[in-house]
């Protein structure tokens, strides 16, 4: 099997996702392949602000705005850096997880795509489906789903 060219990673923030991030910066130094670093997010309208942190308080970064995205991508970076990363992309990407991580994929022709557990073994995840279970159903190329939470 040969070495991984480009490896793709998704992460929300949270530290299950930085988690993922630290696993594919390993991959990635390891096989002296890119790293693309993705944070997906919807743009925000100014009212619908309030509304999201009020109904979801400190999770709601993870799904609304643009300006978080950047730092997390900036501590993803730092973090992938510290595994021995050299060849580190960040991409900041609007819409769903899943679809914006596999849009991106197909877009710098990755051949792994690295995502967390996060989600997979909840109700929620089984009712409507997780970043991790889409993402290992729809992906045309390899997919590693690092336990991150137990």
């Amino acid at each position: 099997m040969s070495a991984y060219r480009t490896v793709v990673v998704g992460t929300d923030g949270s530290e299950s996702s930085l988690k993922a991030v630290d696993r594919a910066a390993a991959i990635a130094s390891g096989s002296d392949a890119q790293l693309v670093i993705a944070c997906a997010y919807y743009p925000a309208d100014p009212k619908d602000v309030s509304a999201a942190a009020d109904a979801l308080g400190n999770e709601a970064y993870q799904v609304t705005g643009s300006a978080p995205t950047y730092e997390i991508l900036r501590i993803a970076r730092e973090r992938a850096h510290a595994q021995g990363a050299k060849d580190v992309v960040e991409r900041a990407i609007v819409g769903a997880p899943v679809e914006s991580l596999l849009a991106l994929l197909d877009e710098v022709k990755g051949d792994l795509l690295v995502v967390g557990n996060r989600g997979l073994n909840t109700l929620t995840g089984r009712l409507l489906g997780s970043v991790p279970s889409d993402a290992a159903r729809k992906a045309t190329s390899d997919v590693l789903i690092v336990h991150t939470v137990r």
